[in-house]
């Protein structure tokens, strides 16, 4: 008879054997398993319940399975249903009837949840460290083109012109918002919760606290049901890692657009674009590309894990089952996407002479028209509509604002003065000195700052 099936009358059908088993996604989880295990074993010794020689038994067995599974010489078999069996087993190949006083004040409940949150914490701190990582190149490809000019946009139309440094430092403030958020999301993640038994605690004199100290958790849980029924920490990593890789196919949508031709503003590396199967001339962007169809795949985990909740009485229910593969997808696809996009950034190469050239077209300078109008005592509502008629009139002439003549200006305002064109680019990047503006000497202050907080996540790290 297998485990678990001691009131059974009858073996269970292969087809549910099949379609219960999780061994063959939640075997990643081994390390975890065993940590958790000969944690409990050195509390079950310490507290009278196993004896000492007992535990170094379990200790010894549990950590000769870790390196078997680690040199791929473990007998991992489907029919034990998933890692935490299949471990069990094979201690108990190992040791005997030692092995089997293990779980002795555990449930395969408590056990389960705190798998998963051991996992979930290494995790974020795998997806703070690679977050990190693109920081900083985003910092160093703003360091190195701390001059280059590049049209601002709203509605994907040019806009203001801004310098290209102020502009990759909005992606390194939107990953230092998910720093943030994966942070607190580890405060959630970072609740032990052994000693809950099935759902009600167990009957034994356990120290959960010696648990959360051994395991390195902040606290323990404080309610046994809810202990082994809450995967809040799941979907709020889920909810972090959407909002990342939405973060990332923002960044993605530029580059793709800024590689191509019409836009020239940046080339990608031979080493981050892949060819045509049909066309030899092609560059294409595939990897900016992946992420933004791989930002889909993470959205549906946190969905999908959503769904999986919604209905669920207290306390543990089988549909939890369902919370790993996402996870480990979410985590993948994740970490992946930020590494492979630290390497393509670090090796883009700006085109500032486009960027530039780009930036003084359009009538990109207009707003700039109508705040000198505002510094001459005019209203602003009414110098926007001045300089909007000076630019349809400019547009109409097939002129830029610089080629009108001074009486042109003063055809829509007696305010005009040849000192209208002292505003160029510069002046217009110089004005913006308000705090997080795109002033110079603002966006030297913006990397100067930037680059104290990856110093500071280094010396953390």
């Amino acid at each position: 008879m297998k485990p678990l099936r001691g009131r059974f009358k009858k073996e269970v059908e292969k087809s549910v054997e099949k379609y219960t088993s999780s061994i063959h996604f939640d075997k990643r989880l081994y390390r975890q398993d065993i940590a958790g295990s000969i944690a409990h074993a050195v509390m079950l010794a310490k507290q009278g319940i196993i004896s000492d020689e007992e535990a170094d038994t379990i200790v010894g067995a549990l950590s000769a399975i870790r390196e078997e599974i680690e040199l791929s010489s473990f007998p991992m078999r489907d029919d034990l249903e998933d890692i935490h069996m299949n471990i069990e087993a094979r201690l108990v190949e190992k040791v005997g009837e030692v092995g089997r006083k293990l779980h002795t004040a555990r449930s395969r409940n408590d056990q389960v949840a705190l798998d998963v949150r051991l996992y979930v914490k290494e995790a974020i701190s795998d997806i703070i460290e690679s977050l990190v990582g693109l920081q900083e190149a985003l910092l160093e490809l703003a360091e190195a083109n701390k001059k280059e000019v590049v049209p601002g946009y709203t509605h994907l139309q040019r806009a203001q012109p801004v310098l290209l440094a102020h502009h990759l430092l909005a992606y390194f403030e939107m990953l230092q918002r998910d720093r943030e958020r994966f942070g607190d999301c580890l405060k959630r993640a970072d609740v032990m919760p052994l000693g809950s038994g099935a759902l009600a605690g167990v009957p034994y004199p356990i120290d959960r606290e010696f648990l959360a100290k051994e395991l390195g958790f902040a606290r323990t849980s404080e309610n046994s049901i809810d202990a082994v029924s809450d995967r809040d920490f799941v979907i709020e990593f889920q909810a972090a890692a959407s909002i990342t890789m939405m973060h990332l196919s923002r960044l993605a949508e530029e580059l793709v657009v800024w590689s191509s031709a019409e836009f020239a503003f940046v080339e990608l590396d031979d080493a981050y674009t892949t060819g045509s199967s049909l066309m030899p001339q092609k560059k294409n962007p595939d990897v900016a590309e992946l992420a933004r169809g791989k930002t889909g795949r993470v959205y549906g985990n946190l969905l999908a894990i959503l769904t999986v909740m919604k209905g669920l009485p207290l306390s543990y229910n089988r549909d939890f089952q369902e919370d790993k593969e996402g996870l480990f997808d979410s985590v993948d696809t994740v970490v992946a996407t930020l590494e492979v996009f630290a390497g393509m950034v670090r090796t883009a190469r700006v085109r500032g002479d486009k960027t530039r050239r780009a930036a003084e077209e359009d009538y990109m300078l207009a707003t700039d028209v109508a705040d000198y109008l505002v510094k001459k005592g005019v209203p602003f509502r009414e110098a926007h509509g001045i300089v909007g008629r000076l630019a349809q009139h400019a547009i109409d002439s097939g002129k830029s604002l610089r080629e009108l003549d001074i009486e042109q200006y003063r055809r829509f305002s007696p305010h005009f003065d040849k000192d209208v064109y002292s505003i160029t680019i510069d002046s217009a990047l110089k004005a913006r000195s308000a705090v997080g503006g795109t002033a110079p000497e603002q966006v030297r202050k913006q990397l100067a700052k930037a680059r104290k907080a990856i110093e500071r996540a280094r010396q953390r790290g």
